[in-house]
């Protein structure tokens, strides 16, 4: 590999990477790791890279192919936790899906006993979102290749680092050019290492609704277990399972009857059956009701006719004249600005929120000529528009192309030929089918990039919602101080000071969700006609599904992005950009939390 230019400075960067038996830090356990301390010119100035022996299954040996036999002789994390810990303290940690890494690294280390002395994080994949490479997907191999640098092995840990190492010294030089802060966050990480979770399992029945004590247990019943439990938990739990009923972790408005040793427990389970006249069964009391489990009513099952097709996952935009092209706008006052965004998106562009590697030209607007970003502009040698463009070029009398092509020019990143998909660009409120092969996205977030003293405190969070629209229990939403589901299937990530997200398997969603809420807040006095547009993009893993950009915003300080609902067997998303001028608190409320004062 050559040495690209050199790392920016005000930072002593780590590379890291991982291999896993899986996904979830709570459970799943870290197989190999590279750690590269490197110098300002991009050389390795100390590294530790070594296989671990996790004492479990390795998950997946296809994909990172470490076999028990391999791991056998490798030492535990506990053995290099001390070199690790001591070559991460004082640097900041690099890693594709940083969030990913320092995650599983800061769970072995609390698993040690031990404290991960790491105070920031940079995710090289939310700094090439932040760029707008031209790329169908920010998966590493995909960057390794637009950037040119030889990929040896995929999902080797030490390999990766390698690659990752060039991949961000590139992509750091090309923001740099751009005067585009790096996306550095702390590093602050609230999941629990052993959460007392029961893993949920689809109940093939109704909730017939509370216990009533003179009928007894009906499958599809809602159990809550409180407390400790002469038979161990998780085997308690697979017993009621194999019964037909439906064990849940945490109380809810559905709950059925709560398990307790001892009724009196100050525990909040227990407070709230007692409050909402819910039952409590004792163990005993449930083994004795578990031998006459009345039959249930069946999940009714949709039936193929009523499936509806999907719509293809294309839109008019591509018969648009601008498609395929990203329009910033400068200057102009908060209204001009959404006026023109919106006719900008009828042209088929997409409004870019950021000076980025993939904006191909600029609409200047009233005093956008002092607008501070214009002399990179200038230096990357981007067309201007002006207001009459834009106008002239919806003119249905006017000639086809208003805006001359954008030519490619030695001073910029080259404009390369569309890809085969391209994404639909939506409007607000617009509704489309996400395709049914679809088993995992993320819905990503992204606003204009400020420098830290001019940042904006803004947190994405989500609502698991039923039927009724409303949140089952309290641990259905998901925050910075909660970030992940209690079947770890829905996760919140803070990737950088402007891009946060949320990563949902939607393959493995329980049936009671019948739509995943995607909103945000912003705190202090500043609202969301401040922060200007916000660019929203729904993922699968290799291509972009979907995106939308929302700038409707004034003096909101919430606003709803986007659901991803069930209709009929299917999964649709919603662009929605509805904003509400009360806090958090109160939009969690609405939802149907209950919020502590």
């Amino acid at each position: 590999m050559t040495r690209p230019v050199r790392l920016p400075t005000g930072h002593r960067w780590v590379v890291v990477d991982v291999e896993t038996s899986g996904l979830r830090s709570s459970t799943h356990r870290v197989l190999s790791l590279a750690a590269l301390a490197l110098r300002e010119d991009g050389s390795v100035e100390r590294e530790l890279v070594t296989l671990l022996n996790p004492g479990c299954d390795p998950g997946p040996v296809h994909i990172h192919n470490l076999t028990p036999q391999r791991l056998a002789g490798a030492p535990r994390f506990e053995d290099v936790a001390k070199d690790l810990l001591d070559l991460l303290d004082g640097r900041t940690l690099v890693a594709h899906n940083a969030s990913f890494d320092y995650g599983f690294l800061d769970a072995e280390a609390r698993r040690a006993g031990l404290t991960m002395p790491t105070q920031h994080r940079l995710c090289t994949l939310a700094l090439s979102r932040r760029l707008e490479i031209d790329v169908p997907n920010h998966k590493l191999s995909t960057l390794a290749a637009h950037w040119k640098v030889r990929q040896n092995r995929a999902h080797d840990a030490y390999d990766d680092a390698l690659v990752l190492t060039e991949v961000f010294a590139h992509s750091a030089s090309l923001a740099e050019s751009l005067r585009l802060p790096l996306p550095v966050v702390g590093c602050i990480d609230r999941r629990p290492v052993y959460p007392d979770r029961i893993p949920r399992v689809e109940c093939l029945w109704r909730n017939p609704g509370r216990l009533d004590l003179g009928v007894g247990l009906v499958q599809g019943m809602k159990i809550v277990i409180s407390g400790s439990t002469e038979i161990p938990r998780l085997s308690l739990a697979a017993r009621l399972t194999d019964a037909g009923l439906d064990v849940m972790n945490s109380f809810s408005r559905q709950t059925s009857v709560v398990v307790c040793n001892d009724r009196h427990s100050l525990n909040a389970k227990v407070r709230r059956a007692v409050a909402e006249g819910i039952p409590i069964l004792s163990e005993l009391q449930l083994g004795e009701m578990l031998l006459h489990v009345s039959p249930g009513e069946p999940t009714a099952a949709v039936a193929p006719s009523e499936v509806p097709q999907p719509r293809p996952a294309t839109t008019a935009a591509s018969k648009k004249p601008w498609h395929g092209r990203r329009v910033l706008i400068v200057g102009g006052s908060h209204s001009d600005s959404v006026l023109m965004r919106s006719r900008i998106v009828q042209l088929g562009a997409k409004p870019s929120v950021n000076l980025s590697a993939g904006v191909t030209e600029v609409l200047v607007l009233d005093g956008g000529e002092l607008d501070p970003r214009m002399d990179r502009v200038s230096a990357r040698q981007l067309p201007l528009l002006t207001t009459a463009d834009v106008n002239s070029a919806l003119d249905p009398a006017a000639p086809p192309e208003q805006v001359p092509p954008v030519e490619a020019v030695a001073t910029r990143e080259p404009i390369r030929p569309p890809f085969q998909w391209v994404a639909p660009l939506l409007a607000r409120g617009e509704v489309i089918d996400l395709p049914p092969q679809t088993t995992s996205l993320t819905v990503n977030a992204s606003w204009r990039a400020h420098t830290t003293d001019d940042a904006f405190d803004v947190d994405v969070v989500a609502f698991l919602l039923g039927e009724d629209g409303r949140v089952g229990c309290d641990e259905d939403f998901l925050f910075y101080n909660s970030p992940t589901s209690a079947d770890g299937t829905v996760e919140l990530s803070c990737d950088g000071s402007s891009e946060q997200g949320v990563r949902i398997e939607l393959a493995a969603l329980h049936s009671d969700y019948q739509c995943l809420s995607v909103s945000a807040a912003i705190g202090g006095d500043r609202t969301f006609g401040e922060l200007g547009p916000i660019s929203v993009t729904v993922d699968a893993p290799d291509h972009t599904i979907a995106s939308f950009v929302l700038d409707a915003g004034t003096s909101e300080r919430t606003m709803h992005f986007a659901e991803i609902y069930r209709r009929a067997g299917r999964w649709r998303l919603r662009a929605v950009g509805q904003g509400y001028e009360y806090d958090l608190a109160t939009l969690a409320t609405k939802c149907g939390v209950t919020v502590d004062d």
